[in-house]
C-alpha cells in the first residue's frame, strides 16, 4: 500500500473510532508540509461562527459564465478532481466536492472545529517561525451563540487562536458601533482589522487601517485588507449608514504603491471580494503578489496565477465553515518574491487532536445556551444541505415552511452560502436551524407582488450571480424559489435570463398579484414592521412535522449549460 492509501485506511479507522491516534495519521504525511521560503501566511475565511466540527456539502452547481466558464472556481465534482489531480474517493475528494457525500461523511467524519484548527495552526507555526495568521472575515456570524453574544464567542476564539489580521463582511451586520467597539477594544494590540475600501460617507476618510506592514523573519511584508464591497446592498444599509464601500480599484493601486514605497518587499491582499472579482482585480492592479480570498466559499486546491503589467499575482480562495487552512510560503529575495508554495489543507477533526485550551473556551462560551441549542425539533430522513447556485434541501425545507405558515402561493429564501449539513437519520436540533437562519434581520414577510415584479426580482438577483463582468457580481447564490417554476439562461443578457414562469401549471400573469412569503428583508421598512423571526416560524413547523422526508428540489430549467463543468 502506498502512502496515500495508508492515510485513507487511517482516516477510515479514525472515523470508526479505532484508537490509532492523530499522531499516526500525521506521520502518514497528511499534515507534513515542508517549510519553504522566508515569509509565511496561514489563512482561513468564512468560518461563519462554527466553533465545532461540521459536515458541509460542497456544491454540485457552481456555474461560470463568459470568461469564467470552465475555470476555477467554477468546477464541481469530477471536473474539479481532474483539474487539480485529486484522487477520487480520497479524503481530499470528500473535502473539496459533493461526490458520494453521505458515505464519505460517514467514512472521514466531520471537518473544522476551532479546537482542531488550533492544533493544526500550532503545528504549522512551529515549523514556520514568524508565520502570520489571517482571517478573511464572516467570522462573527452564522451560529446561534454568535448571534446571541453579538459575536463575542468568536472574538474570544479569534484571540486565543492567535489571529493577527482580519477583514470583514457579515461582521458589519452587527452594526457599525459594535464593529468599532471590538476593533478599538477587544482587538486593540492583538488583532488588526484592515479595510482599504471603507470610507466615511461624509468626508471620505478611512474607517479602518487600509494595510499593515509586518516584519516576517526580517523581511517587511504588507497585508492589505479588502472588505466585501457590496455590504450595504447585499445586507441592510442601516447597519452601516455612515460608511461607503466599493471595490475601489484605483484606491487599491494607490494603497499597494504606498506600501511598496514604505519598503514592503511583498504585498498580500486579504480579500473578501469573491474569487471572480479577485481574478479580475489581479489582472488589473500591479504589485500584489498574492490574494488570499474569501466570500464565495470556494475551496480551491491550488492557486490561479494571473499575469498583469507588474508581473503576476497568485489568487486563492480558502473555502468555508472552518473546513480548510491555507498555507502560503513566499521566498523573498532581492526585495521581491522569487518563488512560492501554497497548500489548502482540509481540517479533518478525526486526524487532529483538539487543542485543550480552545476546547475549554468553546465549552465555556456554549454552556449558557446548551439547553436551547440541544432542543430536538424533528428528524430528517434525507440529506439536508445548503449550497449550490439555485437551491439546497435545507433551503427547500425553509421554503415549504414559509408557504405553509403564511398560506402563500410562492416563497423566496435568500441565496446564502453558509449553513451546515445534516446526514439522513440525524435529529434537527435548534442549533442546526440557527446555523441556517442566525442573522440580525430575520424578519419574515408576506407581500402581494405582481407577476412582473416577481420576474424583475428574479432577473435582478440572477444578474448579481451571472453578470459577465465580475465587478458587478455580488457573490451569493440565486434566490431560492418555492411554488413557482421557471427557466433560466445564465448566458443571456440582463432582462432576458428568466422565462417560462409557471404556478401550478399555469403561466404567471404579469399584472396579476400573488401572495409571496419571504425572510431576511434588507429594507428599513421591514425592520420597523418586525415580522416573526424565521427561526420561530421554522421551529414551530418542524415541531409539528416531527419527521422530514427526503425533499425534492424546486430547480429552474437551465438553458445553454450543456457541457459546463460547473454543473453535475
Amino acid at each position: 500500500m502506498n502512502r496515500r492509501e495508508f492515510l485513507q485506511v487511517l482516516a477510515v479507522a479514525a472515523a470508526s473510532g479505532l484508537p490509532l491516534g492523530a499522531a499516526r495519521a500525521q506521520r502518514a504525511g497528511f499534515y507534513d508540509l515542508p517549510r519553504f521560503g522566508n515569509a509565511h501566511f496561514l489563512h482561513f475565511t468564512d468560518c461563519h461562527a462554527q466553533l465545532l466540527p461540521v459536515h458541509f456539502r460542497e456544491p454540485n452547481v457552481n456555474l461560470g459564465v463568459a470568461g469564467m466558464a470552465g475555470r476555477p472556481p467554477h468546477l464541481v465534482g469530477e471536473a474539479l478532481l481532474k483539474a487539480f489531480g485529486v484522487k477520487p474517493g480520497s479524503p481530499n475528494a470528500h473535502a473539496f466536492t459533493y461526490l458520494d457525500f453521505e458515505r464519505a461523511a460517514g467514512t472521514y467524519g466531520k471537518l473544522g472545529g476551532f479546537a482542531h484548527l488550533a492544533t493544526l495552526i500550532k503545528q504549522l507555526k512551529a515549523s514556520r517561525p514568524g508565520a502570520l495568521l489571517l482571517d478573511g472575515g464572516d467570522t462573527w456570524q452564522g451560529s446561534a451563540t454568535a448571534l446571541w453574544t453579538k459575536g463575542q464567542d468568536m472574538i474570544e476564539a479569534q484571540k486565543l487562536l492567535g489571529v493577527d489580521l482580519m477583514t470583514g463582511h457579515w461582521e458589519f451586520t452587527l452594526g457599525a458601533a459594535r464593529v468599532k467597539e471590538v476593533v478599538e477594544g477587544d482587538f486593540k494590540g492583538k488583532v488588526e482589522f484592515l479595510a482599504q475600501n471603507i470610507k466615511t460617507a461624509d468626508f471620505g476618510d478611512p474607517v479602518f487601517a487600509p494595510y499593515s506592514i509586518r516584519q516576517v523573519n526580517g523581511v517587511p511584508v504588507a497585508i492589505v485588507g479588502q472588505a466585501f464591497p457590496y455590504t450595504p446592498i447585499a445586507n441592510p444599509r442601516y447597519f452601516v449608514s455612515e460608511w461607503n464601500f466599493g471595490i475601489q480599484e484605483e484606491e487599491m493601486q494607490k494603497t499597494v504603491a504606498e506600501a511598496r514605497a514604505k519598503g514592503a518587499q511583498a504585498v498580500v491582499l486579504l480579500s473578501h471580494n469573491g474569487m471572480d472579482v479577485d481574478l479580475k482585480m489581479a489582472s488589473r492592479v500591479r504589485g500584489i503578489d498574492a490574494i488570499l480570498g474569501g466570500h464565495t466559499h470556494d475551496g480551491v486546491p491550488a492557486p490561479v496565477v494571473v499575469k498583469n503589467q507588474g508581473g503576476q499575482t497568485i489568487v486563492t480562495n480558502a473555502g468555508s465553515n472552518g473546513k480548510f487552512l491555507g498555507v502560503l510560503d513566499l521566498d523573498i529575495k532581492g526585495g521581491k518574491v522569487a518563488d512560492f508554495r501554497y497548500a489548502l489543507l482540509p481540517v479533518f477533526s478525526n486526524l487532529l487532536p483538539a487543542d485543550a485550551a480552545m476546547q475549554s473556551l468553546i465549552e465555556k462560551v456554549r454552556a449558557p445556551y446548551a439547553g436551547r441549542l440541544a432542543e430536538q425539533l424533528a428528524v430528517t430522513e434525507g440529506l439536508l444541505y445548503r449550497r449550490g447556485n439555485f437551491n439546497g434541501t435545507f433551503d427547500q425545507l425553509i421554503l415549504e415552511g414559509l408557504m405553509a405558515a403564511k398560506d402563500a402561493e410562492i416563497a423566496f429564501s435568500p441565496g446564502f452560502r453558509w449553513g451546515t449539513s445534516l446526514l439522513p437519520g440525524q435529529p434537527i436540533l435548534m442549533e442546526h436551524l440557527m446555523d441556517q437562519t442566525a442573522i440580525t434581520y430575520p424578519y419574515t414577510t408576506v407581500t402581494e407582488m405582481t407577476g412582473e415584479t416577481i420576474r424583475t426580482i428574479l432577473e435582478d438577483v440572477c444578474d448579481n450571480l451571472f453578470n459577465p463582468d465580475p465587478y458587478y457580481q455580488q457573490g451569493g447564490d440565486m434566490v431560492r424559489v418555492g411554488g413557482l417554476t421557471y427557466a433560466c439562461d445564465p448566458n443571456a443578457k440582463m432582462g432576458g435570463r428568466i422565462s417560462d414562469m409557471t404556478l401550478k401549471g399555469r403561466p404567471l400573469e404579469a399584472s396579476k398579484k400573488y401572495k409571496v412569503a419571504g425572510w431576511a428583508p434588507v429594507s428599513e421598512e421591514a425592520r420597523q414592521a418586525g415580522g416573526e423571526p424565521i427561526w420561530d416560524l421554522m421551529a414551530k413547523y418542524l415541531r409539528e412535522r416531527k419527521v422530514v422526508k427526503p425533499l425534492a428540489l424546486n430547480l429552474p430549467h437551465l438553458k445553454g449549460m450543456d457541457g459546463n463543468p460547473g454543473i453535475a
